[in-house]
């Protein structure tokens, strides 16, 4: 006995549903959501008794539509996939030497209250309480001048 005289068509689809619906809750990446929607479409030509080959095609077709058109409304809305840091922000700003950054060997700055491990944009050595300018962020490295 196969699935599908077990179950029937408009199930397989339910079950789809579901599935691609909790691989997008644990994922959360707008990835498998589209193809829950085409699964729904699906479904409901299943209820209407079209062919196999037609569900798929409804299937494919809807996702694919869902796909292009939606996902990046969905994206600037809901943000996904855009985590933000601060980080950027640190550029341009000042800061204090708080372990001595030796000629090409890095050392701490101190800006907005955080300790930073930090080098010199030209190598050079920099002394303790000195003043410095952020001009780049290199993963969690300050490069001052």
């Amino acid at each position: 006995m196969n699935m599908l005289s077990t179950f029937g068509l408009p199930m397989i689809w339910a079950f789809l549903i579901v599935g691609f619906a909790v691989l997008e809750g644990m994922t959360l990446g707008l990835t498998s959501i589209w193809f829950a929607i085409g699964s729904i479409f699906a479904l409901i030509a299943a209820m209407l008794k079209l062919p196999f080959l037609a569900q798929v095609i409804v299937f494919m077709a809807s996702s694919i539509v869902m796909l292009i058109y939606t996902k990046p409304i969905a994206q600037k809305h809901l943000k996904i996939g855009a985590t933000k840091t601060n980080v950027e922000e640190l550029i341009g700003m000042t800061g204090f030497v708080v372990k001595p950054i030796e000629e090409h060997a890095p050392g701490q700055v101190k800006v907005k209250g955080q300790i930073w491990t930090a080098i010199s944009e030209d190598g050079q050595a920099m002394e303790i309480d000195r003043e410095v300018v952020i001009v780049l962020v290199e993963g969690v490295k300050l490069i001052v001048k």
